[in-house]
């Protein structure tokens, strides 16, 4: 993999167990994860779950594990994205410039913040705030908060979310949007409701200014 990046101008550090690889993340400062499951020491699942706890560093995991409940539970770790083994170098390469399109480092236009209720987005620092209160949101997390509030009052169909949130369209039994959107869902708490409109897409309504 540190052949293959190399010329196409990424850095690439390597480390081969959990434990390491833990303490690696946390003390530099690197753009995106790329993490194995089936690591020693510690295995990747748990790598993340304590990573998460004190990082929103991009994500993407890689696992010979196929199961839906495996890549459910990445993302309910708080993985970005998840790809299955075994996979092509330009597919992973794809999957990073996507997610790296959402890092901060890449996002070099300023823009004025998204205010919807109690809720403001800050797309040059890629922070949320509710009632001046920071939400410890992901990049994919405040993606899809940002387009929600852009369309307050509008019902969000899921295709354009997929497309706007991954660059991609969503299969058949794809949870990854799933996923995201109860996990954003309990981190807005009474700042604002995502209603889901079955067969639809998903709806915000924000929540009362005084309620905190």
């Amino acid at each position: 993999m540190k052949e293959f990046f190399t010329p196409y101008g990424y850095r690439v550090e390597a480390v081969h167990d959990g434990g390491r690889g833990l303490a690696r993340a946390l003390e530099a400062e690197f753009d995106l994860v790329i993490l194995d499951v089936m690591l020693p020491v510690i295995n990747g699942f748990e790598v993340l779950r304590q990573l998460r706890k004190r990082s929103t560093v991009p994500v993407i995991m890689l696992t010979a594990r196929t199961a839906q409940e495996d890549r459910i539970a990445g993302l309910n770790a708080g993985a970005d994205d998840y790809l299955p083994k075994p996979f092509g170098p330009d597919e992973l390469l794809a999957r990073m410039r996507a997610v790296l399109r959402r890092a901060p480092a890449n996002r070099t236009v300023e823009h004025e913040p998204v205010v919807c209720g109690r809720l403001r987005v800050d797309l040059a620092t890629r922070t949320a705030w509710d009632n001046g209160e920071p939400l410890a949101l992901t990049a994919v997390e405040l993606d899809i908060l940002e387009l929600l509030m852009r369309s307050a009052g509008r019902v969000v169909s899921r295709d354009e979310l997929a497309a706007s949130v991954f660059q991609r369209e969503l299969t058949p039994f794809d949870r990854a949007l799933d996923v995201h959107i109860s996990r954003l869902r309990k981190k807005l708490e009474g700042a604002a409701t995502i209603q889901t409109m079955r067969g639809v897409g998903y709806l915000l309504a924000p929540g009362t200014e005084d309620a905190k």
